[in-house]
């Protein structure tokens, strides 16, 4: 390993400071632990942040996912659309309401979907389209609902809330692009319903959690919005335990079998302390990446992610980069050798034809060759918030003695 001093760099802990510790032990003080005030004030800075109107937290970005497909009323017989290149939530909230999955490939040397293919595969089933800001990158919504509109007139509704669009309904999963701009849009305010994942992984984090936020909806109030996924996360009652605490308000009414997925005030609390340092994670995180682009710039046969341009903000979640040329043996002996020194790397992603569980559905990878093209020659290198510039600087010289000696 020549004469480096070996480090072990993990690939994705979470950034947690005494902050984050202390708003938890007041929770944990306050004799209030469920969904409480903390909670309804996270889902508060959340909306704001992302400049819309409401925000709701749940326990997971799947949870949000899955209560929009339910609040749409999406469910057997309907399709949905998922980009083949992602992770397993985007596709499984379609199987968990019984709606028929529906992948399209992604575009040849690109992660983001095949608008052409999107366009092709909506149908008079098409309830809704998922794509996916993968890493951090917004995708061209531009085109996604240009490719909606086009098939406007296919649309047949069948409530009045998908009679309000008219059209077929994007959701973004935006799990990797909480803070992440677009044409200087907030993400969560480009979508008509946008999910984030606040996993122990993510940039920002609640350990476990997720927002979903949405934009205005003709005919329909934000509030009752609100109040529709506040049903649904918590068994449809029609009052949440905090409501019920008050003097005389035990009673209460379940108004649906629904589900079980609310965010606790001791998991706001991280996400409120992450709220306040939000800004100087993302602004660490662009200096990581900008060391990583130049010192990488001019390894032969390296492809970069681009987090930075003039259509891109990104949040800097993931420093994804492909061995132009190279197939996945070598990809895998770049990460082995990397792990001998003590970096873990990983791969985004591994298409879901490829997985036992999809392949279960009829998918083939065959159907999905630029899926599976980017997949082969890919890897993510660790650029979190509690690397230091001597991780960093290690990181580097690891990789490229590494991708010297091929």
């Amino acid at each position: 390993m020549s004469d480096l001093k070996k480090r072990n760099i993990p690939f994705s802990p979470p950034d947690i400071t005494e902050e984050e510790i202390q708003l938890v032990a007041d929770a944990m003080r306050s004799g209030w632990i469920t969904t409480g005030p903390k909670t309804k004030e996270l889902e508060r800075q959340v909306a704001a942040y992302c400049n819309t109107e409401r925000a709701v937290c749940l326990g997971s970005a799947t949870a949000c996912m899955e209560s929009i497909l339910r609040l749409l009323g999406v469910g057997v017989g309907d399709e949905v659309i998922v980009p083949a290149y992602t992770y397993t939530a985007s596709a499984s909230v379609v199987c968990h309401v019984g709606a028929t999955l529906r992948f399209v490939d992604v575009q040849e040397d690109s992660r983001e979907m095949d608008y052409d293919q999107l366009e092709a595969a909506i149908n008079e089933r098409t309830k809704v389209v998922i794509p996916v800001d993968l890493g951090g990158l917004v995708c061209d919504y531009d085109k996604v609902f240009r490719a909606v509109e086009a098939k406007r007139s296919l649309f047949v509704p069948a409530n009045d809330i998908q009679r309000a669009f008219g059209r077929v309904i994007v959701m973004a999963d935006s799990a990797h692009a909480f803070g992440s701009q677009w044409h200087g849009e907030m993400c969560g305010s480009i979508a008509d319903f946008t999910s984030f994942s606040f996993h122990a992984v993510k940039n920002f984090t609640t350990a476990e959690g997720g927002a979903l936020t949405w934009r205005p909806i003709p005919g329909f109030d934000n509030e009752a919005i609100y109040k529709q996924f506040m049903l649904l996360s918590l068994h449809g009652q029609s009052k949440d335990a905090l409501a019920k605490t008050q003097l005389g308000g035990w009673e209460y009414d379940i108004v649906a079998p629904y589900y079980k997925c609310n965010m606790t005030d001791i998991t706001a609390a991280i996400g409120l302390a992450q709220m306040k340092r939000y800004d100087g994670l993302l602004a660490r995180r662009r200096q990581i990446i900008e060391r990583y682009n130049e010192a990488f710039a001019k390894v032969p046969g390296l492809e970069l992610m681009e987090h930075y341009t003039a259509d891109h903000t990104s949040n800097g979640h993931l420093y994804i980069v492909r061995f132009i040329g190279r197939d996945s043996d070598y990809r895998n002996s770049v990460i082995a050798q990397m792990a001998e020194r003590g970096v873990a790397c990983n791969v985004h992603f591994k298409p879901l034809p490829m997985m036992t569980g999809y392949q279960k559905l009829g998918f083939d990878i065959k159907d999905f060759p630029n899926a599976y093209a980017m997949f082969c020659n890919a890897m993510t290198l660790p650029s979190h918030t509690r690397m230091t510039d001597e991780d960093v600087d290690y990181v580097i010289k690891c990789f490229l003695e590494v991708v010297s000696q091929a």
